[in-house]
């Protein structure tokens, strides 16, 4: 049973979360918080495996709640809810430490898609909205040369196979995509992308989406 907490200012917005997820066989709500002060006390005490998270929060917000959770080491994972005119707080609460983001009028199957894909230890980043935000956060991201981009040196110990990896791993490509694209075995890919997230000290893949586009690999 995958235990999920939802995290939103509005109570009927969490209302109508909750009778989604309670709707489903291998879901259940296990708590609700109207802001993330409120989500972090209750979490040190309610076990779960995956939080809804709104950014945009009375008290404190989605982006330092995310970032406090993801302090404390062993925390459950974090899909971040937002819509397009709050770009920027997901793009912070993905750096701050949330496997996921999804706009707030994502289907209801891809929401409890999401959960199952975060909560098996994957991250949502290959949907076509979420390629459309990261391609928007790309354009307001500080314009710097290559060399001097944030986490740029982190890159240096990469093969020149990892970098392509990366590179289509920042623009949103499966594993099976990213196979038939350079020609290799799946296996092979899933390797790779391994090795990226040892070598640059990154959490998952969502990580690495970010460190491409910061990077100047993906979207410069």
């Amino acid at each position: 049973m995958i235990r999920v907490f939802l995290v939103d200012d509005q109570q009927m917005v969490r209302a109508g979360f909750q009778m989604l997820v309670d709707s489903q066989d291998d879901m259940q709500v296990v708590g609700q918080a109207g802001d993330g002060a409120e989500a972090l006390e209750k979490l040190t005490v309610t076990g779960a495996d995956v939080v809804l998270m709104d950014v945009r929060m009375p008290r404190m917000d989605g982006v330092e709640a995310t970032r406090l959770l993801a302090s404390r080491g062993e925390t459950p994972r974090i899909i971040v809810l937002t819509t397009f005119d709050l770009d920027e707080y997901a793009f912070a609460a993905i750096r701050a430490g949330a496997a996921a983001f999804l706009l707030k009028d994502a289907r209801p199957d891809d929401l409890l898609q999401a959960v199952r894909a975060v909560h098996a230890g994957d991250s949502v980043v290959a949907p076509s909205t979420t390629r459309r935000l990261l391609d928007h956060f790309a354009s307001s991201l500080p314009e710097a040369p290559a060399p001097a981009r944030a986490g740029s040196d982190r890159l240096a110990v990469l093969t020149d196979r990892e970098r392509e990896v990366l590179v289509l791993v920042g623009r949103g490509r499966s594993n099976t995509e990213i196979a038939a694209d350079l020609v290799v075995a799946e296996a092979t890919v899933k390797t790779h992308v391994g090795r990226l997230l040892a070598k640059t000290d990154s959490r998952d893949r969502v990580q690495l989406v970010v460190l491409a586009y910061e990077t100047g690999l993906v979207g410069s």
